[in-house]
Parts: C-alpha cells; sequence; structure tokens
C-alpha cells in the first residue's frame, strides 16, 4: 500500500481495515489449537513419554528457532512477490495440517517431527502476515494494529489452555482425546485467513525488487538497534515450557496444568492492545522499558516462590511483560523499515530471535538439570537487566521512533 492509498484508507475509515480484524481472528483460532497441546505438551513429554527437562528444552528451542529462522526466507520471498497472502496462507496450512500428528505420535521422536513441521508453518506466514498488517495499516494506527492482532492472538492463547483443562477434567486426563479435539480450531484459521483476507493491490507502478539478501544492508541503524535489544531480551526470555514445569514443581495437579497459560495469557490479552494505542500517542520506548522490568519481577519469584499462588502471580508478571514487548517491537520494525523491505525486516528480525531462543531454551534446560529451577529463573532475570541498560542507553532515540513516520 503506497502513501496515497494509506491516506485514502485513513479517510475513508477511522477504524482498523476489516481485513486486519480477520488476520487477528485467524491468530485466534490457530492458538487455540496450538495452545490446547502445547500447553499439555511438556508434562506429556516428561510424564508419559520419559523425556529430561533439557530434552524439552532442547525440542522447544528448535521449534521456535526453526519458526524464527524460517521467517527470513518468507519475509525475503514475500517482498519479491508482493504478495504476502499466499505465504500467510501456506504457513498456516502447514501448521492445519500438521496438527493430527500430535495424537499419532508414539514417540518423543514423532513430537520432535510434529513440532518442527508446525513451527515451519509457524516460520513461513509469520514475517509475511507482519508485513501485510503493516501494508494494511493506516500509520497513525500501526501500533494499534499489531496490538489488536497481538491481543486477538493471545485470546486464543487462553481460550486453548482453558479448553484443555476442561477437556482433560472430562476425559479423565486423556492426551490423545485433547489433542484431537484441538485439530478443529486449526482448520477453521486456514478457512478464515482464505476466504476473510484482502490482500491491497500492488500496483504496476511498484517495480519487483531483486530477490537478494544483499538489502538487509538498506535497512537502517536504527532498525539494527530494535533487533539487537530485541535479540538480547529473547536470550533472556526462554520457553514458557518452563513456566509450566515450574507450576508442576511448586504441586500444581496435572489437569491443572494450563491454567499457568490461561492466566498469563489472559493478562497478555487485556495488556497488548491498549499498549500499541498508547505507544501510538506518547512513544514506545518508556512502555518497553516498562515491560523489561516486569520479566526481571517475574524471573525473582519465579526463582525464589515456591508455592503455587507465588508462581502463579510471577506468571502475571511474565504476561504483562509480553503485553508491553511483542507488539511494539513488531510496530517498531515497521516504523524503522522502508516500506518494499518490510519483509525481509520482519525475517532478520525473527531470524535472530530464532537463534536466541534455541540458546535460552537450551541452557535453561540444562541450568534446570544442573541446579534446579531457581537458577533458571535468575540466570533469566541477570540478562533480562542487561537487556534493560541497553534500552536505557537507547532511550532517547526509541522515544523518536513513534509516533511519526518510518525510515525509508
Amino acid at each position: 500500500m503506497d502513501k496515497a492509498d494509506q491516506a485514502v484508507a485513513q479517510t475513508a475509515s477511522p477504524g482498523l481495515p476489516r481485513s486486519i480484524w480477520a488476520l487477528g481472528l485467524v491468530s485466534m483460532f490457530m492458538d487455540i489449537s496450538s495452545e490446547m497441546i502445547h500447553a499439555l505438551l511438556p508434562v506429556y513429554l516428561v510424564t508419559v513419554l520419559g523425556a529430561s527437562t533439557l530434552a524439552v528444552g532442547v525440542i522447544e528451542g528448535i521449534a521456535e528457532a526453526t519458526a524464527n529462522i524460517t521467517k527470513i526466507f518468507s519475509g525475503v520471498l514475500s517482498d519479491w512477490l508482493g504478495k504476502r497472502k499466499l505465504l500467510t496462507t501456506i504457513g498456516y496450512g502447514l501448521a492445519a495440517f500438521t496438527k493430527p500428528i500430535f495424537p499419532l505420535a508414539g514417540s518423543v521422536g514423532w513430537v520432535v517431527t510434529a513440532r518442527f513441521i508446525d513451527r515451519i508453518g509457524k516460520g513461513v506466514r509469520g514475517a509475511p502476515r507482519d508485513a501485510l498488517i503493516a501494508d494494511l495499516a493506516p500509520e497513525n494506527l500501526r501500533g494499534a494494529s499489531f496490538g489488536l492482532r497481538q491481543s486477538l492472538d493471545t485470546v486464543g492463547a487462553f481460550i486453548g489452555p482453558l479448553a484443555a483443562i476442561i477437556l482433560m477434567t472430562l476425559s479423565s486426563n486423556n492426551f490423545h482425546f485433547v489433542f484431537w479435539i484441538a485439530v478443529i480450531p486449526a482448520f477453521i484459521a486456514l478457512a478464515v485467513m482464505m476466504f476473510a483476507v484482502h490482500e491491497p493491490v500492488r500496483h504496476e507502478a511498484d517495480a519487483r525488487p531483486p530477490l537478494r539478501f544483499a538489502d538487509a544492508k538498506r535497512l537502517s541503524g536504527r532498525f539494527w538497534i530494535v533487533v539487537g535489544i530485541a535479540t538480547i531480551l529473547t536470550l533472556a526470555r526462554f520457553s514458557e515450557a518452563f513456566l509450566i514445569l515450574r507450576s508442576q514443581d511448586a504441586g500444581l495437579p496435572v489437569a491443572l496444568i494450563p491454567a499457568v497459560m490461561v492466566l498469563m495469557n489472559i493478562v497478555y490479552a487485556l495488556g497488548a492492545y491498549p499498549a500499541g494505542a498508547l505507544s501510538d500517542r506518547i512513544g514506545r520506548g518508556g512502555l518497553l522499558m516498562a515491560g523489561i522490568a516486569c520479566l526481571i519481577v517475574a524471573d525473582i519469584i519465579l526463582a525464589l516462590g515456591t508455592t503455587i499462588p507465588l508462581v502463579m502471580l510471577g506468571v502475571v508478571f511474565w504476561g504483562l511483560h509480553m503485553a508491553l514487548t511483542q507488539g511494539l517491537f513488531a510496530s517498531l520494525v515497521a516504523d524503522t523499515a522502508p516500506e518494499n523491505l518490510r519483509g525481509t525486516a520482519f525475517g532478520v528480525f525473527n531470524f535472530a530471535g530464532g537463534v536466541a531462543m534455541l540458546i535460552a531454551s537450551v541452557l535453561a534446560g540444562a541450568l534446570w538439570d544442573a541446579y534446579g529451577p531457581a537458577a533458571t529463573f535468575l540466570a533469566g532475570a541477570g540478562l533480562t537487566t542487561v537487556s534493560l541498560i541497553s534500552l536505557g542507553l537507547a532511550i532517547g532515540w526509541i522515544g523518536k521512533v513513534a509516533p511519526g513516520p518510518h525510515d525509508d
């Protein structure tokens, strides 16, 4: 969408485009499906399949790293093709058709395979979807657009575990039954993506850029600072599987384990849209600092707290951290990237995050096995502090990014 189209969109409708709402619903239904499975998967791996905590960390690290690393290729390809919806649909399709593997998996190897393919789907859709939101969103509502998508995504992320709790209770802890029910919302998400999302028309005057990774050099210095700060933070924020294992360690019954993700994602969903909308008005830097500080608080509580109420308090702060950082980082990428390289920018951003997530989750699992959960969360608090200091040094620059136009 060029600047003239953006102006027309803003004049024609003061609200968010319908396709952004549709993308939010797609994310919501897919997250219902994914979280019904993922909220139970760490416990299923450890108690049913006999995996170690280190193995859980490796599996989760590989899964999330695969998703984020794949985004760099799909992002570049979406810039070259100029058809972001196509790649986004393929990504959601991969995720939907992979879901039946989870109830059929009879070994750790099959679970790893399912997670790997599922996360490839996430990687294929991630950068093109975020770039599509940036293309669709009026410039003065960019933070709100990413915040809305994140909020609806997170609504799915707490409905999914809540459904898992109910189904586990009704089925006497039948993991496979829950995994089969999770297939249904995945295909609803795919249908909404195919029929309700409409991509902006690409004009003939918009020349197709050459397909080359060297274009990353055209990304601004401000973009690379965003990537650097987010990567340090990702090293500190390992997989949420460790929140689930921490709650089990504190004595939460197996059937109620998904309540951890329900609580975290309720806080996340309630905060993401207001945070994005507020950042459009006051800038993103201060809100990001508050969000990173919340992760430090969460890590300390989770390290020192050994009771269920304290663990849940830590989970609340973890969710607040997510609400105040995830949509804002996506908005900052859109703010600082040239319009015709947004897919590449989101790909690079997520590639760095994917490598960091792999390292973080493996180290978290190793620390847990060697020294216990307290060491894992205290290490996270230390790295988060480094991220907060880095952001503090760049706060003057961050404050100038939004509100205001992105770099060209």
